[in-house]
């Protein structure tokens, strides 16, 4: 089914059942609980199987039930809308009959305009001075748990380097500002919107754990039950998935058992290519 446990292409490929039905499949995990991440980037494929010569500007998602990653997900697409600039899907995820997200995905027409603004990428380093090798000469980095080890290891579908680890042995951010470069770990085809649907797959990783930076705790010492309630994304310049981009991350609240995350996407010179908020449920365990 998967031609390597690391192959963001295949996690996210899709079979036609019939016109506007797919179904999907997960990798092999340990792990019973579909991530979030692969329902956004599958339901988003699915989604761009519908489209012509468009890509995505805009996803909007609401999780309403866990997958079980032993089953398949059937993913049913609406189509809303096609104008002369835009496209819009619906996109439903459903598994033995219940429905575990709904999406709505936005797709425009290429088109110019003289307005071009962006925010300015934070000053962090870059990957390579956080690569396993550099990072494994600090002491800290002995103390690091495991689950952070593993962001490290080559058989993820996503690299990723943290640059605040201080904060996973006790360390507070007092501004809840929290960085990580990350790409595909494999090469993916020269197709833009797989791209985008694997950089949709990627932003779903601990975001909300960014909640926790402000206290030095992480969702990682299970002391906090957790899970995504929605997630919005937008696309705003072109990139490529499979090499390294910054994700800049913060929590400006939380409230109520719930808390709301938000994120810059750049790629290393400073281009800013995609923008993306969630709130997740957030409750001491009882």
């Amino acid at each position: 089914m998967f031609k390597t446990p690391n192959d963001v292409s295949a996690i996210l490929d899709l079979e036609p059942i019939e016109a506007n039905v797919f179904r999907g499949n997960s990798p092999s995990t340990s792990s019973q609980r579909v991530f979030g991440g692969q329902l956004i980037g599958q339901a988003m494929i699915a989604a761009c199987r519908t489209v012509e010569r468009r890509l995505p500007h805009s996803v909007h998602c609401y999780f309403m039930r866990p997958g079980n990653t032993q089953f398949p997900i059937i993913y049913h697409v609406d189509r809303l809308l096609e104008s002369m600039t835009y496209s819009t899907r619906c996109v439903t995820a459903i598994q033995h009959g219940n429905t575990l997200a709904s999406l709505m995905v936005s797709f425009h027409a290429d088109e110019r305009s003289p307005l071009d603004q962006q925010d300015i990428m934070p000053n962090v380093p870059p990957p390579e001075n956080v690569s396993v090798e550099e990072m494994s000469k600090h002491p800290i980095f002995r103390e690091l748990p495991e689950i952070v080890h593993r962001y490290y290891e080559t058989d993820r579908p996503v690299e990723l380097r943290p640059i605040e680890v201080g904060r996973y042995v006790g360390q507070k951010i007092k501004d809840g500002r929290i960085h990580i470069w990350m790409k595909s770990a494999a090469k993916l085809p020269e197709d833009p919107a797989l791209h985008m649907c694997a950089l949709a797959y990627a932003s779903d990783f601990s975001l909300l754990d960014v909640v926790m930076a402000r206290y030095g705790r992480t969702l990682f010492d299970g002391r906090i039950t957790s899970g995504s309630l929605d997630h919005a994304m937008w696309f705003h310049r072109q990139f490529r998935a499979d090499e390294w981009l910054l994700y800049a991350k913060d929590s400006p609240s939380a409230q109520d058992g719930r808390g709301f995350t938000r994120g810059l996407v750049f790629k290393p010179d400073g281009t800013l290519v995609a923008s993306v908020a969630q709130e997740g449920s957030l409750r001491e365990r009882r």
